[in-house]
C-alpha cells in the first residue's frame, strides 16, 4: 500500500485531504508543522509527501528544501499544496525541490492525477 505523508498545520485541510487519499486507497499519515513532519518522513519514509507552505515555524519551502537535500528523503517525492497560487510560488517551490504543485481547495481528481504521476515517476527512475 502506498504511504503518503501530510504535513499541513489546518487540520480541517488535513483532514480534507486524508478523505481523498484513503478513499482512493492510499494509507495516510500526518503532521502538524514542518519540523514533525521532517522527522516522521526520516522515520517512516511514506512514498509521497504533500506539505502546506504557510505554517508557523519552518514553512512548506524550507521543509521542501530539507528534504529534497538530505540524502536519506531526496527521493520521496513532495507535492506542495497551498492556497499560495502564484506563479512565482510554484518556480520556487520547483527550484526547492517540489514535484507538483496543487492549489486550495484541492481538487480530488487532480491531486491524485499528481500523486500518480510523481509515483510513476518514481518507479521509472
Amino acid at each position: 500500500m502506498t504511504d503518503i505523508l501530510i504535513i499541513d498545520d489546518s487540520p480541517t485541510q488535513a483532514a480534507n485531504q486524508r478523505r481523498i487519499l484513503e478513499k482512493s486507497g492510499f494509507n495516510v499519515i500526518t503532521e502538524i508543522d514542518a519540523i514533525l513532519g521532517i522527522a516522521t518522513a526520516k522515520s517512516k519514509m511514506p512514498d509521497i509527501i504533500l506539505m502546506d507552505i504557510v505554517m508557523p515555524g519552518m514553512n512548506g519551502f524550507q521543509a521542501t528544501r530539507k528534504l529534497s537535500k538530505d540524502p536519506i528523503t531526496q527521493n520521496i517525492p513532495v507535492i506542495l499544496v497551498s492556497t499560495k497560487n502564484q506563479k512565482i510560488d510554484r518556480v520556487w517551490g520547483a527550484r526547492q525541490g517540489a514535484k507538483a504543485y496543487i492549489a486550495k481547495p484541492v481538487n480530488a481528481n487532480e491531486l491524485i492525477t499528481a500523486i500518480k504521476k510523481c509515483l510513476d515517476q518514481t518507479i521509472a527512475n
